[in-house]
């Protein structure tokens, strides 16, 4: 009788043992949202994708981060200065940023962040066996002498960056995810996997990944960051990416309440997220609600300039009728149509809203005159728009929509466009080949700096060798503004020498704006303290969700 006692007391424990557990677990909060995309590495050196830019950080830290004005932040530097002329570049690091845990850290599995860590990530970068995409951001280093240390730990706590030339977006440039800070034995362990084995510094660390499957990441205990109530950051356990290739799917997971946010919408989707005024509909405000933001990202037309491989019958080699174009476009029913008010009308110039002191540069671009495009038609020398030959407006099935009204407004002044859906590769093999006259393109920018447009029309950046210039655009006046923009440090005079180039733009059009991108994510009512910027960034550190059950 005592054993049978004794054996039901025994498992009378472990029933409330498990039960507490199941508690604990429940009471766990976990933010779960979907990259259809999936994610492709979590190096911060080789990162290209959007997707992977979101994942890399909440695991990693730069110097200095963005807020959500686009406003300079200190993350591991503490504070920094910039000499008088623009040439150097200090920065004092804090004394408390451990690295995520890791073995290879010896028997303390951790250690702090010194300035040596800062030089190996940044030296990375530059390496060209690296072949880093983030490399450009050091081009500018003064290399005058074979013993200069153009990046260099002065002490522990201290670093210095040297220029040959002033480059007044470099602090911006250095929130980027390239210039995250790794560390040296981790990355020499695990070489070109040091991507599937991620340590950083961020709120979060690397717990799962199953490709094509699902990303797990959970809190860092020991993370650097506290509130405004000196509670440590993050709020969150875990964060858990699905990579659900059907956004249809993605949308009833979401609606089931298994997803935490959704981004963007589906075409098919959209009528049943939002009304005619681009707002969450009435039935969806008791479950969710929309975040709406300027997005630093500009559709457009992109036309191929180059003289030695343009098509010479395309009609589009003649600026006028490329102006005529622009014209030809209704922007506003675009938007209130196609994308149910999502996006802004692009009339502004190439650089879209939501860029730090747009104001400054703004110009008065294309706007909906169907009279002026007449006119452009006839200038260029054509008796009627009928004589003027077709064009190919290339794209990719996503964009069908879109094209297809492009079709039609072009058609209501004379002209005959016809449209070629290419897949999303293809696409980038004939933008890259120069079999593409005409095409629908997007730029987002990665900081918030105007030259991060206007470099897509600088004659020295060729595309595919020496940079983004896809359009193969060539202008001697443009260049000498691109390269005193690029090095003056007064801002009024900068933002002078930007609008100079806006106009230069739009007066040659080698693109034609269509509209500046909104971001829109659709959360769950229960989650609290979403952050996030018009570069589209996602920070989850300060994320709260009540009352959840994983």
């Amino acid at each position: 009788m005592r054993w049978t006692l004794y054996i039901v007391f025994l498992l009378f424990l472990v029933g409330c043992q498990l039960k507490d557990d199941r508690r604990k677990e429940q009471e766990k909060t976990v933010f779960r949202y979907n990259e259809s995309a999936g994610i492709t590495t979590l190096d911060p050196a080789y990162v290209r994708r959007f997707e992977d830019f979101l994942a890399i950080e909440q695991l990693f830290n730069g110097l200095v981060s963005l807020d959500e004005n686009l406003k300079i932040k200190p993350s591991i530097a503490k504070s920094w200065t910039v000499s008088e002329d623009g040439l150097m570049y200090t920065f004092i690091l804090r004394d408390d940023v451990y690295f995520n845990r890791s073995d290879l850290f010896g028997s303390e599995e951790t250690r702090r962040v010194t300035a040596s860590d800062v030089v190996y990530s940044f030296l990375r970068i530059i390496d060209p066996t690296t072949a880093s995409p983030g490399k450009y951001i050091f081009q500018n280093l003064n290399n005058s002498s074979p013993n200069f240390k153009a990046i260099e730990a002065l002490n522990e706590e201290t670093v210095a960056i040297h220029l040959e030339t002033p480059q007044p977006s470099l602090i911006y440039q250095l929130s980027l995810p390239y210039c995250t800070i790794v560390p040296y034995e981790v990355v020499e362990h695990f070489g070109q996997d040091f991507g599937l084995h991620p340590i950083g510094t961020g709120p979060f660390c690397l717990k799962k990944w199953k490709k094509d499957v699902k990303l797990v990441m959970g809190k860092n205990p020991n993370y650097f960051e506290k509130d405004e109530s000196g509670v440590r950051l993050p709020y969150l356990d875990a964060v858990s990416i699905y990579f659900i290739q059907d956004k249809h799917q993605e949308f009833i997971k979401f609606k089931s309440g298994n997803l935490e946010m959704i981004s963007g919408m589906n075409e098919d989707d959209k009528d049943q997220l939002l009304n005619g005024e681009g707002e969450l509909n009435e039935t969806l405000k008791e479950s969710f609600y929309l975040q709406k933001t300027d997005w630093l990202n500009t559709d457009y037309l992109g036309i191929l300039m180059d003289e030695n491989t343009e098509d010479k019958s395309n009609p589009l080699k003649n600026k006028l009728i490329r102006q005529a174009v622009g014209y030809a476009i209704d922007r506003e029913a675009m938007v209130r149509y196609l994308r149910n008010n999502i996006g802004v009308p692009a009339t502004k110039g190439f650089v879209p809203q939501g860029m730090p002191d747009f104001k400054s540069f703004a110009i008065k671009g294309f706007n909906y005159d169907i009279e002026k495009a007449m006119l452009l038609i006839k200038e260029a020398g054509y008796e009627t728009p009928e004589q003027v030959p077709a064009i190919t407006l290339s794209a990719t099935p996503e964009y069908k929509t879109l094209c297809e009204y492009l079709q039609r407004e072009l058609g209501k002044i004379g002209l005959t466009v016809k449209v070629d859906m290419n897949s999303v590769s293809s696409m980038n093999q004939r933008i890259a080949q120069f079999e593409a006259n005409f095409y629908r393109k997007s730029w987002i920018a990665d900081f918030p700096d105007a030259i991060n447009y206007f470099q897509l029309f600088y004659s020295k950046n060729f595309y595919p060798e020496f940079g983004s210039n896809y359009t193969h655009f060539k202008n001697q006046e443009y260049d000498v503004l691109f390269e005193l923009a690029s090095v003056e440090k007064d801002k009024n005079n900068r933002m002078e020498l930007y609008k100079k180039m806006n106009q230069i733009v739009h007066d040659e059009s080698p693109i034609i704006p269509l509209f500046y991108a909104e971001t829109l994510r659709f959360f769950k009512q229960n989650v609290k303290g979403v952050q996030s910027n018009s570069l589209n960034s996602l920070s989850l550190k300060k994320v709260k969700v009540e009352h959840q059950n994983d």
